[in-house]
């Protein structure tokens, strides 16, 4: 009887470029502090460089232009930190010095939970993990480290000085020069590979550049409204919440949610039942409004960076390099994304080629 016998083999070119793609991810990660800081200076160019080409349109030269921008961008980081931030952490350490006692003061509702889960619900766990003070410390240790001065809050973002100080020279460098990243990507690609990944480059910048302008606008508006909202209800802490709700916006479908719990534990805390849902229903409203008006007008444009996908490059961006990593998240998945729709259309002409043969 005879057996089919199959037979796999391997070229040496396939066992060479696998080792030299193996070789190239070891030496990405050794000097991955590096990579994270070209990345940033990449990306930071690409944003400013729609700004410098306006500019440029009234005859302002390139240096000039780029320097106004970078001083704008340190304006603002100094308004933000100054003026900004510090009532912002304040608000954060006295409602988590208080969040105990707001927790305890929702027993009743608590209660009703039991009553309908026949668990225990989520509200006592939190109550008992900010009794402990473990939250509590930890807490207070990421504010103060916010708090504790320039060179803690530069190495929180950047990763210290250095890190910092690279960014700037280098993505300043990138800008000043016309088609700086494009030269930039033409150094360091093969060049049989040099057509397609500055082409990648260029669909991927527009990319981004849609979605951080809808996530922008989609932040503020909802922030500006859970403010206004909260104050007209007389919901303590308004400011922090709007803050929160317009940073969580950047989380798809969970983030809103998450946004309104702490809202919701002080509306049942300072007003008991009718406050709560009168905060629940606001909330609903807002999500609502959101849903059916705000996204379709405002993020109508952006495509192609699925919901789960900013998630994930979130978490892993966190997980990998802290606050830098999650700056980076977003545009480097809608890189790889675009890469993933061109492998995609390439394996489904192949396949059309063949059918047609």
């Amino acid at each position: 009887m005879d057996r089919d016998v199959s037979s796999i083999s391997i070229s040496t070119g396939t066992i060479v470029r696998f080792f030299v793609v193996a070789l190239f991810f070891v030496a990405l990660y050794l000097v991955r502090e590096v990579a994270l800081v070209v990345l940033a200076s990449i990306i930071i160019a690409s944003a400013l460089g729609p700004f410098t080409t306006k500019l440029l349109r009234y005859n302002i030269p390139r240096v000039v232009s780029v320097l106004l921008l970078f001083l704008l961008l340190f304006v603002g980081f100094f308004v933000l930190f100054y003026f900004f931030l510090p009532p912002l952490l304040t608000d954060a350490l006295n409602f988590i010095e208080l969040m105990p006692e707001y927790l305890g003061s929702v027993e009743g509702l608590d209660a009703t939970l039991y009553n309908i889960f026949g668990a225990q619900s989520l509200l006592t766990e939190l109550s008992e993990r900010f009794s402990s003070g473990d939250a509590i410390t930890d807490l207070k240790e990421t504010v103060f480290s916010l708090t504790g001065g320039a060179i803690q809050t530069l190495n929180f973002v950047f990763g210290g000085i250095t890190g910092f100080i690279l960014i700037v020279v280098i993505s300043f460098y990138l800008s000043v020069q016309e088609r700086g990243v494009e030269n930039f990507l033409r150094i360091v690609t093969p060049l049989q590979h040099e057509k397609y990944v500055l082409d990648l480059w260029r669909r991927s910048q527009e990319k981004i550049g849609l979605w951080l302008q809808g996530q922008v606008l989609l932040g503020l508006l909802i922030g500006v409204l859970v403010y206004l909202g909260l104050t007209v209800l007389g919901v303590p802490y308004a400011f922090l919440l709007a803050v929160i709700a317009a940073l969580f916006e950047l989380i798809p479908v969970f983030g809103p949610v998450m946004a309104a719990v702490p809202a919701v534990i002080l509306g049942f805390a300072e007003g008991g039942a009718t406050l709560g849902l009168m905060v629940i229903g606001f909330y609903v409203i807002i999500q609502q409004f959101e849903n059916h008006l705000i996204y379709p007008l405002v993020v109508r444009k952006v495509t192609g960076v699925p919901p789960l996908l900013v998630i994930v490059s979130l978490i892993v961006g966190a997980k990998l390099a802290g606050f830098l990593g999650i700056v980076l998240a977003v545009p480097i998945a809608s890189v790889l994304v675009e890469f993933a729709s061109d492998i995609e259309k390439r394996k489904s002409m192949t396949s059309t080629g063949g059918a047609h043969s």
